[in-house]
């Protein structure tokens, strides 16, 4: 699929950090016992991901709660009023419950029009994006002229659940730990984005044009990633880490060839890059593969771990946030998502 963007604008992006870091060498700690039992050295963690630290939050904060946390800081940089937002999309991979949809919570906290409509949209890390693309998509067909797009991600019951796990299984071996591994690298964050039509803007914010995008889908991966609640309402989550990293990358390469094919970008004219934030190893491979410089990539995995739908627009919030983005900069989004699906996006600074 190759979309082209005529009238959509990124308004204000924004992001909530929790306020708790736990690094990787607490976690370790926590596994002090299997790790010794396995022969497993510490710093294990930290040297095969790049993450040194993730956020949690507190409590255990609803996914509603921290997404209403980031689009209120949304709407307090935004000059368009809450009346005038046409939609709400709830992007992330964790729900308050299964019904009614996590969306309805944040238009109640926001106390948005009974004219905005809500829903939620799930599709793993990739979510985000998806929802982006089809708020731009509304808005270039007229059907709306705003949309408010959030995702809140909530680590803690996930990460709870994996090392009671871990500390109580006297069995598990070196390799049955693998699939378990990747719970570990998972943080918790909430990113909110505005998308209007440009028409809405006042000139006195910095905004992203969006220009294109390109997606593919691979769904014979669908079951290299499954997360899902236990029978104590817990989260589990296993992960054939290796089959997805190889699988992943390759469906990102061949998306990446027909997103230049189609956009017409040249390598050079390419200011930034912003990748799925997995880890080192899955950024060093995505890197090779599409022939991209790392050093004008992106990330914010080493510190806040993989934060799931909210893990790439919110190094794109920190990357604005931090001046990293002029004026005239051109940025593709590179996300993946397990089931799989890459989606390439083209933004601009104006």
């Amino acid at each position: 699929m190759n979309v082209t963007f005529s009238h959509a604008v990124i308004e204000s992006i924004a992001h909530v950090l929790p306020p708790k870091v736990l690094s990787s060498e607490a976690i370790e700690e926590q596994l002090g016992a299997l790790y010794k039992r396995l022969h497993l050295p510490l710093g294990r963690l930290e040297l095969m991901t790049g993450i040194r630290e993730r956020r949690i939050w507190e409590d255990d904060i609803l996914p509603s709660q921290a997404s209403t946390e980031a689009a209120r800081k949304v709407l307090e940089k935004t000059s368009i009023p809450r009346e005038r937002i046409d939609l709400l999309i709830h992007a992330a991979v964790c729900r308050d419950y299964l019904e009614p949809a996590t969306a309805a919570y944040v238009h109640h906290n926001l106390k948005l029009s009974s004219q905005t409509a809500f829903f939620d949209l799930s599709n793993a890390c990739l979510g985000f994006l998806n929802a982006m693309a089809l708020a731009a998509s509304l808005i270039d067909g007229g059907q709306i002229r705003s949309a408010l797009i959030v995702s809140g991600e909530n680590s803690k019951p996930l990460l709870d659940h994996t090392l009671n796990l871990l500390r109580d299984n006297n069995t598990i071996t070196r390799r049955e730990i693998k699939s378990y591994f990747a719970n570990l690298t998972i943080g918790s964050a909430a990113v909110a984005a505005l998308i209007v039509h440009e028409s809405l803007l006042e000139k006195r914010f910095p905004r992203l044009q969006m220009r294109a995008m390109s997606l593919l889908s691979d769904s014979e991966g669908c079951d290299l990633c499954q997360g899902d609640r236990t029978a104590n309402n817990a989260l589990a989550m296993e992960t054939d880490s290796e089959a997805l990293l190889h699988r992943g990358i390759q469906l990102a390469e061949n998306n990446w060839r027909q997103f230049l094919d189609y956009t017409k970008l040249s390598m050079d004219e390419i200011n930034h890059t912003i990748c799925h934030q997995v880890g080192q190893r899955h950024r060093t491979l995505l890197c090779q593969a599409l022939k991209l410089d790392p050093n004008r990539d992106l990330t914010t995995f080493p510190f806040l771990g993989n934060t799931g739908s909210v893990a790439l627009p919110i190094t794109l919030s920190h990357a604005l946030e931090n001046e990293l983005i002029l004026s005239g900069e051109k940025i593709v989004l590179l996300g993946i998502g397990s089931g799989i699906s890459a989606l390439s996006m083209f933004v601009e600074a104006l």
